[in-house]
């Protein structure tokens, strides 16, 4: 739990920009993007892709593939999920890391969902604007933008993907930041529902968001307008389970600047995987921020893409 007793430290807790040495706050964000959509640009360019897949009937629920460059007849998948606070960047900003991994006989694919502006939860007379057919086990509307939904969205692309590409032999999720909660929440499913059981093998988690709860009163839940129930309830660290025998490895990455809240929740939450039974491991980044952690994952020689494509075998 978070130990921030002021509103304003929470907020600089909670604003990565703030940490990192690099740039001042609005530059580096600005960097950022057009970081991530020029090495998406170069990968499409690059790779064998299948772009804008629908795997459901949202206007966000699209993914990206890039296909290996010599396909074996199967081949293990790395799934990536984009940050962002839930309420910016795309899949099209999310096929970066490609190149390294398409040349090694892994696809990657990078799933859009419906970031947070595109609406809050809605009253049930608004409920024709939104997904048309939640899991009947969930007593609430879901609507586009709002965090249930995301969780649902990014769950349902993996079915997807079992469902459509039986030559996958492993799913491995790369999640930064609010894709890393979205990725740790994807290991918190009860897969009985979907009727799918994907076969993930691994995940890769950078600089996420495990807890939900301290960001409430911040200007993150701005655009979110989370109740307590809803970020209880998608909140990783209120649902790690005991680890089964078929369950994956779990790498947790966090940056030396990211901030002490974000490094706090990354130890936290390794420590809760480790504790009921995962296999999972912590990696400390040194002189990196929130955001360069994960756009040196273009780069064949960067400590993470060797540490993370060493967990994903090889055609």
């Amino acid at each position: 739990r978070s130990l921030v007793a002021s509103p304003q430290a929470l907020e600089d807790q909670y604003s990565p920009s703030r940490w990192s040495r690099r740039l001042d706050r609005d530059t580096i964000i600005d960097i950022h993007f057009e970081v991530m959509a020029a090495g998406t640009e170069r990968a499409r360019a690059s790779a064998q892709t299948l772009l804008h897949v629908p795997y459901g009937n949202g206007d966000g629920e699209k993914l990206d593939v890039y296909f290996p460059t010599n396909p074996s007849e199967t081949f293990p998948v790395l799934v990536y999920i984009h940050g962002g606070y839930w309420q910016c960047l795309s899949k099209d900003h999310s096929g970066f890391a490609a190149p390294p991994l398409v040349s090694q006989g892994v696809a990657v694919v990078a799933v859009g969902y419906d970031i947070a502006p595109k609406g809050r939860c809605c009253p049930a007379e608004a409920a024709a604007a939104c997904i048309a057919q939640p899991p009947p086990t969930l007593p609430f509307v879901l609507c586009l933008g709002h965090m249930d939904t995301m969780v649902l969205q990014v769950r349902r692309s993996l079915v997807f993907l079992m469902e459509q590409y039986p030559r996958i032999r492993g799913i491995y999720l790369c999640g930064h930041s609010a894709g890393a909660h979205l990725a740790a929440m994807v290991l918190a499913t009860d897969w009985t529902e979907f009727h799918v059981v994907p076969d993930i093998k691994g995940a890769v988690l950078v600089s996420g968001v495990y807890d939900l709860e301290p960001i409430l009163h911040t200007y993150v839940n701005d655009a979110l307008h989370m109740s307590r129930e809803v970020a209880q309830r998608n909140s990783p660290m209120r649902l790690v389970t005991p680890a089964v025998p078929a369950a994956c490895e779990v790498l947790v990455a966090v940056a030396q600047h990211d901030s002490p809240e974000f490094r706090r929740q990354s130890q936290e939450y390794s420590q809760a995987l480790r504790a009921a039974g995962w296999s999972v491991s912590l990696l400390d980044l040194a002189g990196v921020d929130h955001f360069n952690i994960i756009e040196k994952l273009s780069e064949d020689s960067y400590v993470l893409t060797q540490v993370g494509g060493r967990a994903v075998p090889r055609q």
